[in-house]
């Protein structure tokens, strides 16, 4: 996915924000405003353990209480704060926010169809325009913490590969690892918990090419 952002290299940690009660009952958020539940507030602080290794250097997060609670918890591990950005909100479900997907599928098929549900393409163009000029302003690497229907979407896009976006797995408290080099973002790993291996060796690499280039 090409942008005119910037030129030069970087990487973003696109995480999801850690567990409410209603994702724990499995009912659709959008712009509902609820907070951590206790078990999410724990993924957050263990998100935050896992990319301090990052040398994260800005932090960027989605209004809704959720992330702004779990960017705290990320920018407080680094002495940094937060900064809030509209675009990175969670899709505006309108009426149906608080249903399940079943329910909502089961009058008109799909969330998709349903009337006053913010379009996908609405949310791709937002939150690509985000992460364009996190990349382009903040020093590298960044995080950005929003939401799964915002993450899959963007995934979707930038790596073709990611056929359908809606099964890329995308736990809470989750970080999605994306490099920008060349004019372009590639999608280096999704749904990395903070205890995944991989997590570790990607960010070791990313701090030995900076240690190289010094």
């Amino acid at each position: 996915m090409t942008s005119q952002s910037s030129d030069r290299t970087g990487r973003l940690y696109l995480a999801r924000h850690g567990r409410t009660d209603l994702n724990a009952r499995g009912l659709l958020r959008g712009r509902l405003d609820p907070d951590l539940d206790a078990a999410g507030r724990d993924e957050a602080l263990r998100l935050a353990d896992a990319l301090v290794a990052s040398g994260v250097a800005a932090v960027v997060s989605s209004p809704l209480r959720r992330a702004i609670q779990t960017a705290e918890a990320i920018a407080s591990s680094l002495g940094l704060s937060i900064r809030s950005d509209a675009r990175l909100a969670d899709r505006d479900y309108g009426r149906w926010a608080g249903c399940t997907v079943e329910q909502v599928e089961a009058e008109w098929g799909s969330v998709d169809d349903a009337p006053g549900v913010e379009p996908l393409a609405d949310v791709r163009a937002r939150a690509l325009e985000a992460l364009g000029e996190i990349q382009a302003g903040a020093r590298s690497p960044s995080v950005a913490v929003s939401h799964d229907a915002v993450n899959r979407t963007v995934l979707g896009v930038l790596d073709p590969t990611l056929r359908d976006a809606n099964r890329v797995a995308q736990p809470t408290g989750c970080v999605n690892v994306l490099d920008w080099d060349d004019g372009s973002w590639s999608v280096r790993a999704t749904g990395l918990l903070p205890t995944d291996p991989q997590l570790g060796a990607l960010q070791r690499g990313a701090l030995e090419r900076r240690s190289n280039r010094r």
